[in-house]
């Protein structure tokens, strides 16, 4: 209950600060204007003052604060209904015509991205993701265990029947290439079903084989791996906490290979890259929301993650196309540059916020 509860205020949380970055008409009025602005003074000559923005008529009652409340998850005079439609069924133009000046019209982007981080993130940690909780399967039970341990015994008895026939080739003078080949496969499923064995039972009963395991070669990362190791609940929680508080910077990350792609259009500039970041963030974020939400309801596992390989590619190239005004040649280059592109973004994204964890 607790959870749900600390779900709905972030939910509450991330629509008023999205608000307090687009603030559009807040609290209700009615009738001409008249006297002083309330807020700086300056004599009204019309339903919102010139000077500052704010609206002619304030209520102090409860009804105008539940207004202002849903006036900030909802947008109730029309512009969240007009911005998600286009986000997801014509990027490109959204992306465009908010660029052009049409402001009013439309949700910022920079609202739109806080307001779906706090969205993802209530709806992680009430519902799970799109593919569920990490140790809970598409039932909502809990992993067999059992299962686990019967398969690491499964591939235990196959690395013995590997062993013995190297063993007779080796004393035939006979080549054991291939039984190599496949005890080193053997072996590295044997080393990743016990890893996952130690995570779904909730602990690491064994730190200190889990982290020989996981060795890398990279002292940096392996020294963070072995902090992991230690206490792996807090530390995905840190993670998770940072991953969200430090969100933003996925933006300035991705700015640099969308300058790459249109280096030499002298009609595009960085504003333009980043209005065009931050909408596809959103969708993206936005679209995990709503893939969580399929997972929950009970939604085919198959198609869930169809939509995750190629929803995102898709997205990117009708964005880049009416965005940038491509052809179709052009626009499938650049979405095949972006997509990769973003694995390097989120890459460095997830490297810093693990930096500063386990720094």
């Amino acid at each position: 209950m607790t959870g749900e509860i600390e779900a709905v205020g972030d939910i509450a949380t991330g629509a008023l600060a999205g608000h307090a970055i687009d603030p559009g008409a807040t609290g209700a009025h009615d009738g001409a204007a008249h006297g002083s602005c309330l807020n700086c003074g300056t004599t009204l000559i019309g339903e919102h003052c010139h000077q500052c923005g704010q609206n002619a008529h304030v209520h102090r009652n409860l009804h105008s604060l539940f207004h202002d409340l849903l006036h900030g998850v909802f947008h109730f005079e029309g512009k969240i209904w007009r911005t998600l439609p286009m986000l997801f069924g014509r990027p490109g133009s959204l992306t465009r015509r908010y660029i052009a000046g049409e402001r009013a019209r439309f949700v910022s982007p920079l609202a739109l991205f806080l307001f779906s981080v706090f969205l993802m993130v209530a709806t992680f940690g009430t519902i799970g993701g799109p593919l569920g909780h990490g140790t809970v399967n598409h039932n909502g039970t809990e992993l067999d265990k059992a299962e686990v341990r019967a398969e690491i015994d499964k591939e235990k008895k196959r690395e013995a029947r590997l062993v013995e026939q190297r063993a007779a080739a080796v004393a035939r003078g006979g080549n054991t290439e291939r039984i190599d080949e496949r005890l080193e496969d053997v072996r590295g499923d044997i080393k990743g079903l016990t890893i996952a064995n130690t995570i779904t039972e909730g602990k690491l009963a064994d730190p200190v084989t889990t982290i020989q395991l996981a060795k890398t070669g990279n002292g940096w990362l392996d020294t963070r791996v072995k902090k992991a190791a230690k206490e792996p609940g807090l530390f995905f929680y840190k993670v998770q906490s940072s991953a969200y508080k430090y969100s933003w910077a996925l933006i300035p990350i991705s700015l640099p290979f969308i300058w790459l792609l249109f280096a030499f259009r002298r009609d595009v500039g960085p504003y333009d890259h980043a209005i065009f970041a931050i909408y596809s963030l959103s969708a993206m974020t936005l679209g995990m929301v709503g893939l969580s939400i399929a997972n929950a309801i009970g939604l085919p596992t198959a198609l869930i993650v169809l939509v995750i390989l190629f929803g995102p590619p898709l997205h990117m190239y009708k964005q880049l196309k009416g965005a940038y005004g491509l052809t179709r040649s052009g626009a499938l280059w650049r979405t095949g540059a972006l997509v990769v592109s973003a694995y390097v973004a989120a890459f460095l994204f997830f490297a810093a916020i693990v930096s500063t964890v386990s720094g």
